[in-house]
């Protein structure tokens, strides 16, 4: 064997050991909302599971992956969420995010979903998987009230879809989903949609926003900061109860750039007239547009993300009405729901015009969302007078 055949192979061998080294030494790392996110990723197997999912396949994928070295990586999540105080909701888009770096979506949706349930039941959520046909359906152990999303209850425990929108247009009743029944030790904790909290985010990220209402005949004029990521955190976010949609925060720079605005706005007013100007300001700085028409289905709104829209309807005004009143006078209210309308009402030392009774209180109409007349603190549509109602929420300081 010549010199340049040993140094051929020499170099041969070198590529493979640098390539294996590099195969079994991957990492990730991307930026999640303020921080970054990286783990070791090494071991994970990087087959494909075939594109139309079977038991086999997926019991092969759980196999293979959990005798790698999963650990370091699941750990790094969980780090990262207790660091940054992630709510479940947002712990999720860190999941989806993660599984999309390993296994992207677009390549192959089978595996991108099994990475993101295999991660889930490894953070010890009680995940499942189930088949529709050619469809792998995702679902998440929550008890909570949860309306657009498709669910089944087992043993009395109900579980919600999360990946309903990756196949819209599907109806689960007319092609029900099979159970996958795979048991992973430690997955028994309850998913909550409850977002408390919302994330911090670069500042270089926000952009700005004119917004614009009359009180009184004076007009007042607002440059709120907002971030178009809130937008992505709530694509694909269901239509929860209305206590967890009502709370629901603003982020630390909008919430920066509008409170202590309005706050200076109606600092020399009293709590009745400062309510009043709140009221004014949720009916009257946006443009309304109905969700069937908006969004093509029912689609309630965040706080910030109505400050973003271009167009918000009544849900969304009496949202965040609810969030201003209660930052800036934490007084009792009451979400009032008619069959085709949402109102507020609020507890003043002293009722204001007709006041509804609830629980032996009395409440004062505060309705949030532009109507055919300018109702004042204490009026309700007359449209509405006759109509049956019923208190959805309930909110004591």
């Amino acid at each position: 064997m010549n010199n340049y055949v040993k140094h051929l192979l020499a170099c041969l061998l070198l590529f493979s050991a640098i390539n294996l080294y590099a195969q079994n030494n991957r990492s990730i790392c991307f930026a999640f909302y303020d921080g970054t996110f990286n783990a070791d990723v090494g071991s994970l197997p990087l087959s494909d599971t075939a594109v139309i999912p079977s038991l086999k396949n997926i019991e092969s994928f759980y196999n293979n992956v959990n005798e790698s070295n999963y650990r370091p990586l699941v750990q790094a999540l969980l780090s990262y969420k207790q660091e940054h105080e992630l709510n479940d909701w947002l712990y999720y888009q860190l999941v989806r995010k993660t599984a999309q770096h390993i296994s992207p979506k677009e390549k192959n949706y089978s595996n991108y979903t099994l990475y993101k349930w295999f991660l889930m039941v490894k953070s010890g959520y009680d995940a499942r998987l189930a088949l529709a046909g050619k469809k792998i359906i995702f679902y998440v152990y929550n008890n909570e009230d949860i309306s657009d999303i498709p669910s089944y209850t087992v043993n009395g425990k109900k579980y919600m879809c999360l990946n309903i929108h990756d196949y819209p247009g599907t109806d689960l009743t007319a092609e029900p989903a099979i159970p996958v029944d795979i048991n992973v030790p430690g997955a028994v904790n309850q998913f909550s949609y409850k977002v408390t909290r919302m994330p911090d985010f670069t500042p270089a990220d926000y952009i700005e926003k004119d917004l614009q209402f009359t009180y009184r005949h004076k007009a007042y004029y607002f440059k709120i900061k907002l971030n178009p990521l809130v937008d992505s955190i709530f694509r694909n976010y269901p239509v929860v109860d209305f206590e967890s949609y009502f709370n629901i925060p603003l982020s630390k720079e909008t919430y920066g750039s509008l409170i202590p605005l309005l706050k200076q706005n109606i600092g020399r007013m009293d709590i009745t007239k400062g309510v009043d100007y709140l009221m004014h300001f949720t009916r009257y700085a946006f443009l309304y547009e109905n969700d069937n028409v908006n969004f093509g289905k029912e689609k309630r709104l965040s706080p910030e993300e109505t400050l973003f829209a271009q167009y918000s309807d009544c849900d969304d005004r009496a949202a965040l009405f609810f969030y201003l009143v209660k930052e800036i006078y934490n007084l009792p209210m009451i979400a009032v729901l008619y069959p085709t309308h949402i109102t507020m009402a609020v507890q003043f030392e002293k009722p204001v015009g007709k006041p509804l009774l609830y629980k032996g209180k009395a409440y004062s109409f505060c309705e949030p969302t532009p109507q055919l007349h300018d109702l004042k603190i204490g009026q309700v549509s007359a449209s509405l007078t006759q109509i049956p109602y019923k208190v959805v929420y309930e909110y004591n300081p």
